[in-house]
């Protein structure tokens, strides 16, 4: 036989320290619920509830809050609280958010009071005066910038006799922030966009001018206060179980055809930007209603069962439009009130002596009146002032 070397055993490895656990390996299903509930937070009132209290119960924190806007000398600034006492964060508001040094930090940085500020923070005013009389011993933070110029503040805190937060705590703030600011931006953007369609909604009701949004199933989605007047007086137009219905049968087959052809249903639709009218007619004998259908172009990228494709528009003749302010009026037109409100009654249909009976003044008073408004105003008839009037911005008012 031939000898052998003795083998040699290779030497133990040397146990390594395992990596600080990221919650997303270990517990996806918890960290999923939380960044669904961030992304759907953008649509809560008060938005991120639920997130912040998952946030909270993940923690183990006496309290959490999101700071949107922070307090001012002159705003009470924005804040969700969750676990909070209301008491005191009306205290913070007003008074303690001008002496809190733990603010502005660096984006992306999850930290405590004691890493920014040191020892010391235990011997300021913020902790001894304001969060130990909470029991409120341990602070974990994190700030939040967009490019919109937003700036929002992320804190946990945790009582006397809790641990301190850890890096399993910190790992979990850095792992969530992109998606906050994310969803901070989302939300921005949609509060932009329902400001804009409360203004434009306000105008259009204050011009007094019905509108019904309909689904591309014609199902109606919404419909504005001044429609909603038109159709409660069931006189020649009305809603029925089925959607929009007409008392003439003749306007009954038009309208359905219109709205067939505004949908794109049927042998007569008609791609987007399409346009029609008809008179409605009303059994009381009042002035016919107006009616445009107009096609509403649909979205490349999304759904549209559940967005207009068409708008319906009425007018109802009988129904002045909302007289303008008084005031408005007078510093446009550089008018006096008297002026001011003289040149309303013409535009609303009187004439210079029924004015001038309105009024309570004499004729002539009424032509002297007259006179400087033409001048004041450029016009040199009285149509004319009632076009300007009527064409204007003062509607809107």
């Amino acid at each position: 036989m031939l000898a052998t070397e003795p083998r040699v055993r290779a030497p133990a490895p040397v146990p390594r320290r395992a990596p600080p656990r990221e919650p997303l390996d270990s517990e996806p299903r918890q960290v999923g619920d939380l960044l669904g509930a961030l992304y759907e937070g953008a649509l809560e009132q008060p938005p991120w509830d639920s997130a912040l209290r998952l946030l909270q119960l993940r923690l183990q924190a006496a309290h959490v809050s999101l700071i949107l806007r922070p307090p001012t000398a002159d705003s009470a600034g924005v804040m969700i609280n969750v676990g909070g006492n209301p008491a005191a964060q009306v205290s913070y508001e007003k008074q303690y958010f001008a002496m809190d040094p733990f603010v502005s930090l660096k984006e992306g940085e999850v930290m405590t009071p004691e890493e920014l500020i040191g020892k010391q923070w235990l011997e300021g005013p913020m902790y001894q005066d304001y969060l130990r009389p909470q029991d409120v011993r341990y602070v974990l933070g994190a700030d939040v910038y967009t490019p919109e110029g937003i700036e929002c503040r992320l804190r946990a805190t945790r009582g006397h006799g809790s641990l301190p937060f850890g890096e399993q705590d910190k790992a979990l703030f850095r792992y969530i922030l992109p998606h906050l600011k994310r969803s901070i931006q989302i939300q921005s953007k949609l509060d932009s966009l329902e400001c804009e369609r409360q203004m434009l909604a306000g105008t259009v009701n204050r011009m007094l001018l019905g509108v019904i949004s309909l689904s591309q199933t014609g199902e109606i989605l919404e419909i504005n206060d001044e429609a909603r007047r038109i159709l409660a007086e069931r006189d020649g137009l009305w809603r029925g179980p089925n959607g929009l219905q007409a008392d003439n049968a003749d306007d009954r087959r038009e309208l359905q055809r219109l709205i067939q052809r505004g949908l794109g249903h049927g042998s007569g639709a008609v791609a987007g930007g399409m346009v029609e009218a008809m008179p409605v007619s009303r059994p009381s004998g009042r002035a016919r209603l107006s009616l445009v259908v107009k096609a509403v172009p649909g979205a490349d990228w999304c759904d549209a069962r559940r967005r207009p494709a068409a708008v319906i528009f009425l007018r109802d003749p009988d129904c002045n439009t909302a007289p303008p302010s008084l005031d408005l009026v007078r510093r446009l037109l550089g008018l006096t009130r008297v002026e001011s409100r003289m040149a309303l009654l013409l535009a609303e249909g009187s004439t210079l002596d029924e004015a001038a009976e309105l009024m309570n003044i004499r004729r002539n008073t009424a032509r002297t009146h007259l006179r400087s408004i033409f001048c004041k105003t450029g016009v040199t008839r009285q149509t004319m002032l009632v076009r300007l009037l009527l064409r204007s911005v003062f509607s809107l008012g």
